[in-house]
């Protein structure tokens, strides 16, 4: 054991040990990983509670699905009201647990801010500009929209089940800038879109050396304290002391997601306040023009870090999504926001998966 584990060690494979360890991602590692904390609001908002609050059962088909699923949240909200909210196992609205992926959709919030705010010049402004080590090589021609898009060209492969992937390497590794800073151009970057949770952590650390501020600081003043979420919420760290994982690793509560929602649905404003530009959450909610590299067909379901459905039953929806069923879906017509939270997801159909159309469903016909 002695000699694998420094064998282990002297190949950059240490990390192995806890991806054997932990075998999987679960929504509460925030418990086995290093956190920043990232305080509530100094002016905490409350949600109103509507008048119908938990009248309007769920379906009986919602519900085994979301019991099936191991659902631990699923809220309604319409119209800056909760409607209906609902909790199992242990947890409750304070709870927190992991968001995976729909933390790409924050990084992608805070890039909108941090353009607003002059830290950077444009979205095709290159991410030589704030790391070097892009400088020097193909990695020159890529540019913050490339990233935000999911359409840099590097050579991240994005796996969950292969213990070998620079995938588990990120999530259990020690240095995700290291890993990050290895990659290389398999093609050139604005042509096809290829899901990348490298993309994000690049991302960040561009707005890292843009504001000088670590992300937890950064959501924290200009995201959370703003939009007044009332829990504190966790980044978990590569190690004590070391940087978010961008992609994957911010822990709160239901409520608290809720309102990355209501910020898209008020255009960037929160009251009077504008966070965003309008115009910045106009793109965000537009298909980025590439090309799905698996399907070879043009990209209809993404723009910068929000999944997309132009159409359904008469309706445009966007939603942030994490790998274990995390959602925060939004309805602008009518006003709605759905979290729901959970262990696992189900079948995917096209770019989007079951459980997401039947929740939209429940909506529609019953809200």
């Amino acid at each position: 054991m002695a000699l694998l584990s420094l064998i282990a060690y002297l190949t950059g494979y240490k990390y192995l040990f806890s991806a054997f360890r932990h075998n999987f991602p679960a929504i509460d590692d925030y418990k086995i990983f290093a956190n920043r904390k990232i305080k509530k609001s100094t002016m905490p908002q409350a949600w109103a509670i509507s008048d119908q609050y938990n009248k309007i059962p769920i379906t009986s088909a919602l519900r085994s699905k979301l019991e099936q699923l191991g659902s631990i949240a699923f809220l309604i909200i319409k119209e800056n009201k909760i409607a209906y909210e609902e909790y199992w196992e242990s947890y409750h609205k304070a709870s927190i647990s992991n968001s995976f992926s729909m933390a790409k959709t924050y990084v992608g919030v805070l890039t909108g801010i941090a353009l607003k705010q002059g830290y950077i010049k444009s979205l095709d402004q290159p991410v030589s500009d704030f790391l070097p080590e892009f400088k020097n090589d193909d990695r020159k021609r890529i540019t913050i929209r490339h990233l935000i898009t999911m359409s840099s060209g590097l050579n991240w492969k994005e796996s969950y089940l292969n213990p070998f992937s620079v995938t588990t390497r990120g999530y259990y590794g020690d240095d995700i800038k290291k890993t990050c800073l290895s990659l290389s151009c398999e093609e050139a970057p604005g042509e096809y879109f290829e899901y990348r949770s490298g993309d994000t952590q690049i991302l960040a650390m561009v707005l890292e050396a843009a504001t000088g501020l670590n992300l937890a600081q950064n959501i924290e003043k200009n995201l959370w304290d703003p939009i007044g979420a009332e829990q504190d919420a966790l980044w978990s760290l590569d190690k004590r002391n070391g940087t978010e994982k961008a992609y994957c690793c911010l822990s709160s509560n239901a409520r608290d997601f809720a309102k990355l929602g209501r910020l898209f649905l008020q255009h960037g404003k929160w009251g009077n306040k504008p966070l965003l530009d309008e115009s910045f959450v106009n793109e965000s909610l537009t298909p980025a023009p590439l090309i799905d590299k698996e399907t070879q067909e043009l990209v209809d379901y993404y723009g910068y870090s929000w999944w997309l459905i132009p159409e359904y039953r008469g309706h445009k929806i966007f939603y942030a999504r994490g790998i274990l069923g995390q959602y925060v879906i939004c309805l602008p017509e009518k006003n709605i926001i759905v979290v729901r939270l959970g262990h696992k997801r189900g079948t995917k159909v096209g770019a989007h998966f079951k459980e997401l159309y039947l929740m939209i469903d429940e909506v529609l016909e019953n809200y």
